[in-house]
Formats: C-alpha cells, sequence, structure tokens
C-alpha cells in the first residue's frame, strides 16, 4: 500500500462519515489498547484465584464435625498468633468443611488468620491483602500508580466507549453488505481474514464491553465516586440514629470490600438510645452473642462481623457480593448493631438501593465473575475476546501501514465532511458523560491547534 493510498480522500458523504469514524476509531485505540490488555490480563487473573483460592484465603478444608467451638475460642487462637494482636473482623466459614478467617491487627500490620472451626487450631496466617490476587488488583485499579493510575484508566475506560461506538459505525452493514458479514467471519487471507475476525469479534463483544465499561468507571474517582455514587448513595438519614463521621469506605481496607451503594454514607454511630430492638439487652454484646444474633436474623454461610472500632463504633455484620461472601447479589445485606443497647441502627439490604445501586450489585458481581463457574467461564472468554481484539487491531494496523515510512498512517481525515454539527453534538454529549474523556479530546485539540500545526514533521508523524 502506498503513501497515496493511505491519505486519499473519500468520495461521497457516507464514505467521508466512515473514514472520519475510522480516524476517531484508530486514535482512541492508540490510547486504549495497552489499558484494555492490562485490564483483560490482570482481570483474568483475580478471576481465577478468587474462584480456586478466595480473596481472603478462606478456602482451607478442615474435617466436620458435629459442631463447632464458640466463635470466641476461635477468635482468641487468632488473636495468640499475633503479638500485641487486635481482633478486627470474623468471617465465618463458606461452608461447614471450611476454615474461618479472622483479621487480627498487630505491629506489623493486619493480619489474617485461618482458624479451625472444631479444634481451634491455627492453620495458617497470612499479611492482608499482599497475595498475588491483591497485587492484580491494584494494578487492574490504579497501575500501582494511586490516584494518577485511577485517572488514566479512567480515561481510558471513557475514550472505550468512543472505540465501542465508532467500532460499531464501521462495521454496520450498509448498502449491499449483509448481516452475515458481520456477524460471522469470512475465512480469507492476510488482511482481509484480520480484518473479518477483527470486526465479528468486535460486534458480538460489543453490548458485554459497554456494560464492563459502565460498570467499572462506576468505581473510578471521578465519573463513579464524584458523579454515580454521589447519586446513588443510600440517604443515611433514613436511619434516625446519630452519625458518625466516618464513611463505610472506612471498612474497604485498601481494596473494594463495601457496597457501592454505602461507600459515601455515613456509619450510624453507637450511644443513644436510637434504633429497633436487637439483641436482648440481659445478654452482653459479645463476639458470640453478635454471631448467634447474626444467624438468627438470616445470616446464614459466609458473613463477615466487623467488631465496633473506637467509642461510636458499631457492630456490623455483612453479607455482599463485593466482598464474595455469595453468588446471589440481590442478598446483599448490612446490618449495623449498637456496641452499648444492642439495637438495630441500620438494616440495609439490596430491595433498599437506589435503581442505579441495584444496577451496580449485579453488575460487580458479573464484572467480577463471583456468580459461580459460569460466570467464570463467561468472563474468560469475554476477556480472551478483548485481548484478541487488541491485538487483532495492532496486526491490522501493521499489516496496512505504508512500508519504510516512519509515521503512524493514520486513516485520512475527509474533508468538507457532511453533518459535522452532529459529531460536534456527539463529541459534547461524550465530554458531559464523562468528563475525562471530554478534556482528552479538548487537550487533543489543543495540541493540533498550538503545537501540532506550527510543527509539520511532527505533525506528519502522528497522521
Amino acid at each position: 500500500m502506498t503513501l497515496a493510498e493511505t491519505s486519499a480522500q473519500p468520495k461521497g458523504g457516507v464514505n467521508k462519515l466512515y473514514f472520519a469514524a475510522w480516524r476517531w476509531h484508530f486514535y482512541a485505540g492508540l490510547y486504549v489498547i495497552p489499558f484494555f490488555i492490562m485490564l483483560a490480563a490482570t482481570g483474568l487473573l483475580m478471576l481465577w484465584l478468587a474462584f480456586l483460592d478466595g480473596r481472603d484465603g478462606e478456602r482451607y478444608a478442615v474435617t466436620q464435625l458435629d459442631t463447632p467451638i464458640p466463635v470466641s475460642q476461635q477468635a482468641q487462637a487468632a488473636v495468640d498468633t499475633v503479638a500485641d494482636g487486635e481482633l478486627k473482623t470474623y468471617i465465618a466459614p463458606r461452608a461447614p468443611d471450611l476454615a474461618a478467617v479472622f483479621r487480627v491487627d498487630g505491629a506489623d500490620g493486619p493480619i489474617m488468620v485461618a482458624v479451625d472451626p472444631y479444634t481451634g487450631d491455627v492453620l495458617a496466617d497470612y499479611a492482608r491483602r499482599q497475595g498475588l490476587y491483591d497485587i492484580a488488583d491494584n494494578i487492574h485499579g490504579s497501575l500501582l500508580l494511586g490516584v494518577t493510575g485511577d485517572r488514566m484508566i479512567e480515561i481510558a475506560a471513557s475514550l472505550g466507549m468512543v472505540l465501542v461506538a465508532t467500532g460499531l459505525y464501521i462495521w454496520w452493514p450498509r448498502g449491499e453488505q449483509s448481516w452475515r458479514r458481520a456477524l460471522i467471519p469470512t475465512f480469507g487471507r492476510g488482511r482481509s481474514l484480520w480484518k473479518s475476525l477483527h470486526g465479528v469479534v468486535g460486534i458480538w463483544s460489543s453490548i458485554f464491553l459497554l456494560f464492563f465499561l459502565v460498570s467499572g468507571l462506576s468505581w473510578a474517582g471521578v465519573w463513579g465516586e464524584k458523579m454515580m455514587q454521589a447519586w446513588n448513595q443510600f440517604p443515611a438519614e433514613k436511619w434516625g440514629a446519630p452519625l458518625s463521621d466516618q464513611t463505610h469506605a472506612s471498612m474497604n481496607g485498601g481494596i473494594k470490600e463495601v457496597p457501592w451503594a454505602l461507600e459515601l454514607t455515613p456509619m450510624p454511630a453507637s450511644g443513644s438510645v436510637a434504633g429497633e430492638a436487637g439483641i436482648d439487652p440481659s445478654n452482653p454484646l459479645t463476639l458470640d452473642t453478635v454471631d448467634r444474633f447474626a444467624r438468627e436474623i438470616g445470616f446464614t454461610e459466609r458473613y463477615q462481623l466487623s467488631l465496633p472500632q473506637g467509642a461510636t463504633g458499631v457492630w456490623t455484620l455483612s453479607h455482599d457480593s463485593m466482598s464474595n461472601d455469595g453468588p446471589n447479589p440481590t442478598a446483599d445485606r448490612t446490618v449495623h448493631i449498637d456496641a452499648y443497647s444492642g439495637n438495630i441502627l441500620a438494616d440495609v439490604r439490596y430491595e433498599d438501593y437506589s435503581p442505579f445501586a441495584k444496577f451496580m450489585a449485579v453488575g460487580i458481581a458479573l464484572h467480577m465473575g463471583t456468580m459461580g463457574l459460569w460466570s467464570v467461564l463467561a468472563n474468560t472468554v469475554f476477556c480472551l475476546a478483548v485481548i484478541f481484539l487488541s491485538v487483532s487491531a495492532i496486526v491490522l494496523w501493521w499489516k496496512r501501514r505504508p512500508a519504510g515510512v516512519s509515521r503512524l498512517a493514520a486513516p485520512p481525515m475527509p474533508k468538507d465532511m457532511p453533518l459535522w454539527q452532529g459529531a460536534v453534538l456527539v463529541g459534547l454529549a461524550v465530554s458531559m458523560a464523562f468528563p475525562l474523556a471530554g478534556l482528552t479530546l479538548l487537550a487533543v485539540l489543543t495540541l493540533d491547534a498550538l503545537i501540532l500545526s506550527r510543527a509539520p514533521k511532527l505533525k506528519q508523524m502522528l497522521t
């Protein structure tokens, strides 16, 4: 292919729109592809690590006996394992033949201790959130760069929306083209085969990719936290209890564990007469009585019991998809109990979430593949499809680029493009919906106007 062929101006209004979409698809892909490969690869790793071993390493097998020993005895065995240890959380076994897990904070940081619930024997102890899963999770969420990495990934996910929209427009059947060509690959040779496979895989996976982008963006720092979470948080005022200055996000401990709908919601505070009758006030509030009460009000199998922290802290019972407590996200439930009166200060369930928060509860479970083996296998296929789309895009560019020319060989930008006003409106809509995508597009236009227009050699390399 010659340089003239790659820069030739298309003829006809439809062709011009096609080439304009192709050009935006190309430039969005330059930024997005490395991130998509990283997200798919780390997502695959976390998916299978969580399925095979659990996020907290709680899949230590034990011999099931008739009756477990009291939780307080199990907890004491865990605390005795850690020097100057302080018990923070009890994670009930997922099944009768699995270990209980306790979080104990010591001088060297939080430690997870696996305990046989029938004998009290300590099976293992390990630093919290420092395993392979957590490394992959930190790369997946922030590239190990904190806020900077989070913003970079949010830009990639936002531009991913542009990539999907332009890709669908490019591959959509028009004229004499048939849907068969769009949905079933044509097994030709060379670049035509790669183009067919790229387009067909892209159109089949587009809906799923949009879903993963939206659910992923809902975790991000700007579109997720500042916009969607802020508009969809559970209103703590409904509880009628005094509120702490801490939000539920304070319980995350490094990675996302608290339900999305509650992260920004303030915690209730202990020490008042508020709340509904809970644990019988004649019973002391201990690990055993709180665990027994949790079972009485419907917490079965795996759930998490967090101890009160500070003078106004509360006992917290939780079972949610964010923590991989169970395969059914509609069973999410968080209960806060006053540390002095035993009253229930809050009981939040899936039914209490806003419509978008309900979408996120289910969406996170699907995104993380925690709904059983079928979701693990489905997510595996999707991640492999994303990696293929990214790799095949590079192959297509490599086969299309002019030989011996040191330039990107982007698709030509049509002149006198029709309906440019519509393109501007679409750009404004994307910018308003996804602020970081809008800022990125603005930065690119500014770069082109102020720098590239005055450096023709540099501009030629990027076109």
